[in-house]
């Protein structure tokens, strides 16, 4: 497989902000520098979970870190985070081997939730909203046997004022299409205000890549967000850090950040990416996207390797392509015969760490 390092990442807005915040710090007072922190730590929301891990121990030691990163693309006159999550990646940041790895979870993978197994076969996209964050996380730990040590919440609705904010962004388009009453050109740089750039982020159907594509163009409007509000005289704007923090749910507190920042940076160096790769079909009559048990084993090896963690089988609660299904072209429901199990392989050496670039 292909592999390329990209820097679109939800991990890089903040981390980046986060930066540059501790360098502008000393240059503004500790009155500001104060302010910052009140506004960042208003993003600041527990997952309502026990962690499988002491995160801050993690921290503190400066072990691997893992953080699940979602978008949500409601409220976008304001904070909301109800609805369904579009996008879904897990990060990890490793600085003892000075490596990140950014996993892509596709928004209609198959699975039945904790909790709610009465509504099985879902997909992953409604455990927030019908768990929020804790039945999020524990989603896709019981997936794919990872332990999730962080979340970050990125409002791409509200993102509009923030886009705003910054007199707009630059961003290339990867394909031609309109959406809306917006055209874009595959390969002409255009500058978006905020209304252009969401319009640009939220197409999907038209994508030859589907819901890939869509997530690597929303990746692509937060990193023109971090390109154009990279001067520490930006991102000390009182009113530009208020925007941002009203559009980010996150349990990493402002410290969190800080000892991120400070001591993690050199894995940023190195990225690793892929996605898990499913085959679509239609159950029940919704769309869901079934996974191989060989890839969902693929994708715990390729996490457990970036977090140092050594090998298990992959989780127990994705629905493989393994069992009797119909296509998409077939609107009927699935075979009766078609049940839960244990999602796993025979697999017990290393992993397999190439990814799908897209």
């Amino acid at each position: 497989m292909q592999r390329r390092k990209k820097k679109h990442t939800f991990r890089n807005v903040i981390l980046s902000i986060i930066a540059l915040l501790l360098i502008g710090g000393a240059a503004y007072g500790m009155v500001r520098y104060r302010s910052i922190k009140s506004s960042v730590n208003s993003s600041f929301k527990a997952a309502g979970l026990t962690k499988e891990r002491d995160v801050n121990d993690q921290l503190r030691r400066k072990k691997p870190i893992s953080i699940l990163l979602l978008g949500t693309d409601t409220g976008a006159l304001g904070r909301n985070y109800k609805g369904r999550t579009d996008s879904m990646m897990v990060i990890t940041i490793n600085p003892s081997t000075n490596k990140t790895t950014i996993t892509s979870i596709p928004r209609d993978t198959a699975v039945s939730i904790p909790g709610f197994k009465d509504v099985a076969p879902s997909k992953i996209n409604a455990a927030y909203a019908w768990g929020q964050a804790k039945t999020t996380i524990t989603t896709v730990q019981k997936m794919l046997n990872v332990p999730i040590d962080f979340y970050a919440l990125i409002n791409m609705g509200g993102m509009e004022k923030v886009i705003d904010k910054v007199g707009g962004v630059d961003v290339t388009p990867t394909l031609s299409f309109k959406y809306g009453e917006y055209t874009f050109t595959k390969g002409i740089k255009t500058h978006m205000d905020g209304a252009k750039a969401l319009a640009y982020s939220r197409m999907r159907y038209d994508d030859p890549q589907g819901d890939y594509g869509r997530q690597t163009r929303q990746r692509a409007v937060l990193t023109a967000i971090v390109a154009k509000s990279g001067s520490i005289s930006t991102l000390l704007n009182q009113e530009f850090i208020n925007s941002l923090s009203k559009q980010v749910q996150t349990d990493l507190t402002f410290d969190d950040l800080t000892s991120v920042a400070k001591n993690y940076r050199s894995a940023t160096g190195s990225m690793k990416q892929t996605h898990l790769q499913g085959n679509g079909t239609t159950m029940n009559g919704q769309s869901l996207e079934l996974m191989k048990k060989v890839e969902l084993q693929r994708v715990t090896n390729f996490i457990r390797n970036g977090l140092s963690l050594p090998y298990q089988k992959t989780g127990t609660i994705a629905l493989a392509t393994s069992f009797k299904t119909k296509s998409k072209s077939d609107s009927s429901s699935t075979s009766s015969d078609s049940v839960y199990t244990d999602v796993t392989t025979s697999n017990s050496g290393s992993s397999e760490n190439q990814g799908y670039g897209y």
